[in-house]
């Protein structure tokens, strides 16, 4: 079987469909990823093999139309899903052409595509094979399909469809608890099993001390100008307690936050394995850092900065495995009050915890090759 990958424009949708793609290669099928020039380092650094199929950004599919004129995201939440529909059509407009003399040249039997990758059902439907719609975390909010399916008007028709094409099998790495009751179905749930950029171990990392320990993050995609500020105030308001602090985060921001007055432990840390020494990890609301602090069963505190974040992170929190804080509540003292009550109440540990034990249940990614082969198989 060959198997065509569709990636997403950041590290987290490459991380995503890393443990689906190793199972088939692993089964003995080939696989190639395609995926932004962008992220084609961290598709190789998981050893898959990549090919490039657009040089552009997502930044600039999402804020800038086909003519290249520029956009402005509206302030409405429900605007903002359609706009971020009409900018992952321009993604995958982007890369059809590329992604045709990919499929002229090396045939697939089968197309995975990424949440949001819309160019994978179009090239599936055009090379006549099945479409696998594989999540990429906690989901995605329904009306972004719409916007994607607006923009992606003339080639809809072109190919005389009516909208997107619909999955052939949809496989969802969210723990069935936690999934938005409004999103399509049926799914072929699979476990989630975190994938990262490997570094080095040092003893620090897996191995936990007396004093309690707190991951601050804000995800992969961070800058040294913008996120470098956001990080210290996280810091700060944090390290009033008693615990030792540790920031996840790109070695140019490390770098300046461990020059810093405290003297915190930071760097890009295999997220998995130090997360098994945490007691309590911080972060953005990002969908592959919350669904790998559920795997090691540690809670979290939750404070999303966009909009679409918010509902999975309140599910999280009504589970009991999270305090989520919305913009306008992520003041200093409330981000040192929430933390401090996850740490002392239990009752947070135990509700990650039986989230891990749902995630450790779901099938594996080697039984869900099966499912790829015999919808290859007809």
């Amino acid at each position: 079987m060959r198997m065509l990958v569709l990636t997403g424009g950041s590290p987290a949708t490459v991380f995503a469909l890393a443990p689906l793609s190793a199972a088939a290669r692993l089964h003995g099928h080939e696989v190639v990823v395609a995926s932004p020039e962008e992220m084609v380092r961290f598709a190789s650094a998981v050893g898959l093999p990549t090919v490039s199929v657009t040089d552009g950004t997502m930044r600039t599919f999402m804020f800038a139309d086909r003519e290249g004129r520029a956009l402005t995201l509206p302030d409405s939440p429900q605007e903002r899903l359609f706009f971020n529909g009409r900018g992952f059509g321009r993604f995958a407009a982007a890369c059809l052409p590329a992604l045709r003399k990919l499929v002229a040249d090396w045939a697939p039997d089968l197309v995975v595509g990424g949440s949001l990758c819309y160019a994978a059902p179009l090239i599936a439907a055009e090379a006549g094979v099945p479409f696998v719609r594989h999540t990429w975390d906690l989901g995605e909010p329904p009306g972004i399909d719409a916007g994607a399916a607006e923009e992606l008007g003339p080639e809809l028709s072109a190919r005389g469809l009516a909208g997107l094409p619909e999955p052939d099998l949809w496989v969802d790495i969210c723990p069935p608890s936690l999934r938005n009751p409004l999103s399509p179905g049926p799914r072929q749930s699979m476990r989630f099993i975190p994938y990262n950029e490997q570094r080095a171990l040092k003893p620090w990392m897996y191995r936990r001390d007396g004093q309690p320990r707190v991951c601050v993050t804000a995800g992969s995609r961070v800058s040294h100008e913008a996120e470098l500020a956001y990080l210290r105030e996280l810091v700060d308001s944090i390290s009033g307690l008693d615990v030792e602090v540790v920031v996840a985060a790109p070695e140019p921001v490390a770098e300046a936050l461990q020059a810093g007055p405290d003297r915190v432990r930071a760097g890009w840390f295999p997220l998995e394995v130090l997360l098994g020494t945490c007691d309590l990890i911080v972060h953005h609301g990002g969908g592959q850092t919350s669904l790998t602090a559920l795997n090691a069963g540690v809670p979290q505190l939750l404070i999303p900065n966009i909009p679409k974040m918010l509902p999975p992170c309140d599910r999280i929190s009504a589970r009991g495995a999270a305090i989520t804080l919305p913009e306008g509540s992520q003041t200093p003292d409330r981000l040192r009050d929430a933390a401090d009550e996850i740490l002392r109440d239990p009752s947070y540990r135990a509700g990650a915890r039986a989230i891990r034990e749902e995630i450790a249940a779901q099938p594996l990614p080697t039984e869900v090759v099966a499912r790829l082969e015999a919808l290859v198989r007809g």
